[in-house]
């Protein structure tokens, strides 16, 4: 009882923190790249792990569901850490990010790959899907590819969720498909931020950095899923439980663990 009592005596300090947050999400997306000063394991992005651990506990499921002689688009690409990984899966790998400082870091980040892209690109704005098209015909037969999704969703608006899946339909075609990862932590904001070790004393920088400059986020599971991806629009593939990992927190060499929900799906004709 008392340990839940301190983490409720953090409210005020986590309000003072997120105050200064932009509430236009394109400027807290490319304020909060333009500050970042490193990526990977030891640097300023919380879900940057700096491994392929997660991504490896995707494969077999991307491998299985999604046809692999198609692109595969990356939305909310960040640094590109998954769209490089995606490149060694897909023919070509297309990140996309709000941010044009992300993209810039991307490609910095990406220098001499030949099969991967990256465009900059808010998908919750009407028509941003068809205007991947024309990238994508140049990589495909019918324009048409994979979407894969990690850490986008639990931070948009419900009507943001669902502008951004009309816009994967436009990407996918008839022939490719939506991979969703997204973390699905069922505390309130306060456990959360705990179990990403906040403290009454102290909050890991990465975690800091993300509380005063982006968007706070919720979760998104099968309700929230269902809700952005109806039934009527999308035929649900497969879904269950799964893990999003952050950069090393409460531990120097281990990435920490948040609960999570991964959903294959495919548009309906």
């Amino acid at each position: 009882m008392l340990s839940a009592l301190k983490r409720y005596l953090m409210i005020p300090k986590l309000v003072r923190l997120s105050a200064g947050a932009p509430r236009d999400h394109h400027v807290a997306w490319d304020q909060f790249w333009s500050n970042v000063k490193a990526t990977g394991a030891a640097g300023d992005v919380l879900w940057d792990a700096g491994t392929d651990h997660e991504m490896l506990g995707y494969v077999d499921m991307l491998r299985l569901h999604l046809d692999t002689n198609l692109p595969v688009v990356d939305i909310g690409c960040g640094n590109g850490s998954f769209t490089r990984r995606l490149a060694g899966h897909f023919p070509h790998a297309v990140g996309v990010d709000v941010s044009a400082h992300a993209v810039r870091r991307a490609r910095a980040e990406s220098a001499g790959l030949p099969n991967v892209s990256y465009a900059v690109r808010d998908m919750t704005a009407p028509g941003a899907g068809s205007g991947l098209g024309g990238e994508l015909r140049v990589l495909s037969a019918d324009g048409g590819a994979n979407v894969f999704i990690r850490g986008v969703l639990h931070v948009l608006r419900g009507r943001d969720r669902y502008a951004l899946a009309e816009n994967v339909r436009a990407i996918t075609g008839a022939a490719g498909r939506v991979f969703l990862a997204e973390t699905d932590f069922r505390g309130n904001a306060v456990d959360y931020v705990s179990h990403l070790g906040a403290t009454l004393r102290s909050i890991p920088a990465p975690l800091e950095g993300a509380i005063r400059g982006l968007p706070m986020p919720g979760h998104f599971g099968p309700k929230e899923r269902s809700l952005a991806f109806p039934a009527d629009r999308w035929e649900l593939i497969e879904d269950g439980p799964t893990t999003i990992e952050t950069v090393p927190l409460s531990s120097p060499t281990r990435a920490d663990l948040i609960p999570g929900y991964f959903a294959v799906l495919k548009a309906r004709g």
